[in-house]
């Protein structure tokens, strides 16, 4: 749902609320049938419920599924083939991926498999197949995200793009009014400010192809002011000051900035912080990797949370799912790779 200045999204204030996206129009997506509104309540998932139906009139993705041969990758792909959002191409060992679907009892005689030896090679391939433009997106299977991404960021054969490699996490947490993205919890350990910058730009571009073309940027810390002792606080202060100098642009910036106050009305009131992202933040941008991993799996474990996952910044969308992933938010990410990637198309004609 796209949330400007005059729309603050608020489940007291609306009785329903669209989800991640706005509408297709606003999202660049001319040829997406709308979707039906959907109701915040305590259920997670029905952010995800909207993003798929927003997809509906859209081609789907033709996407390099790499190593499925273990049955929650296959299975998620074939699901997501059902769903109309992707058509799997199968990269992987021919035996373990038929014994993967026999184990799971589905029938995949009709999707397209391509033979390799092993998961190294079907990187390897998947990505080469992206840069032929065989395929438009890929899918994380049943290998290590280092051994997918090495074969992306490939200084010869891969996916770079001028722009740093990054990972959002699409979180639709019951709890907070508003579709949540947290960056970068997967791929950068300890992003630099220039990294930052291209981290806070692929997850400003997330959310416009999402429908929101105004998203609050939280830059988080531990606490709200600027001090030497954290260097996440000269961080967020660079790179706000980045942002008023037209180097990010598309957002609205704000930091350094606490977790609770960046999603916390009341916690923004009590410390008399006068600010137009405090306690209404759409993306956080934490200061490394594993302060961001913990925060995506505590909001999915002990908050309820359901979490997606893309990696962005590469010449196409990256799919990247987990073991524990529930279906759901295995489709989720299936369509979050759907949307941004017609988004980009209908930029670029």
């Amino acid at each position: 749902m796209a949330v400007t200045e005059n729309q603050s999204f608020d489940d007291s204030q609306h009785g329903q609320a669209a989800g991640f996206i706005a509408s297709p129009a606003r999202a660049g997506l001319e040829h997406a049938e709308p979707a039906p509104p959907v109701h915040i309540g305590s259920r997670a998932g029905h952010r995800y419920e909207y993003l798929i139906a927003m997809t509906r009139g859209l081609a789907p993705l033709r996407t390099a599924v790499v190593h499925p041969v273990d049955e929650p990758s296959l299975t998620g792909a074939i699901e997501a083939a059902r769903a109309n959002l992707i058509v799997p191409v199968l990269i992987g060992p021919q035996a373990k991926i038929r014994a993967a679907a026999d184990k799971a009892g589905m029938d995949i005689t009709a999707f397209e498999t391509v033979p390799v030896e092993h998961s190294d090679a079907a990187a390897e391939r998947a990505v080469a197949m992206a840069r032929a433009g065989q395929v438009e997106a890929l899918m994380k299977g049943a290998l290590h995200t280092d051994e997918l991404m090495r074969a992306v960021v490939d200084a010869e054969h891969g996916l770079r793009t001028g722009r740093r490699i990054s990972h959002v996490f699409a979180i639709d947490a019951p709890a907070y009014p508003r579709p949540l993205f947290v960056t970068d919890a997967a791929i950068n350990v300890t992003p630099t400010l220039t990294d930052k910058r291209d981290i806070v730009q692929n997850a400003i571009e997330l959310a416009h192809a999402l429908g929101n073309p105004d998203p609050r940027v939280a830059i988080l810390s531990a606490v709200e002011t600027v001090t030497e002792k954290l260097r996440s606080t000269i961080d967020a202060a660079a790179l706000c000051k980045m942002a008023d100098r037209g180097q990010i642009t598309g957002g609205i910036l704000d930091g350094p900035l606490a977790f609770d106050n960046a999603v916390s009305p009341e916690a923004a009131r009590m410390k008399a912080i006068i600010s137009p992202v405090a306690g209404r933040a759409d993306i956080l941008v934490v200061p490394d990797l594993e302060a961001g991993n913990m925060l995506a799996k505590q909001l999915e474990y002990l908050g309820g949370a359901q979490i997606a996952g893309i990696v962005l910044g590469a010449r196409v969308p990256i799919i990247l799912t987990s073991r524990a992933d529930k279906t759901l938010a295995r489709l989720g990410s299936c369509a979050i790779a759907l949307l941004l990637a017609r988004h980009a198309a209908g930029a670029r004609a």
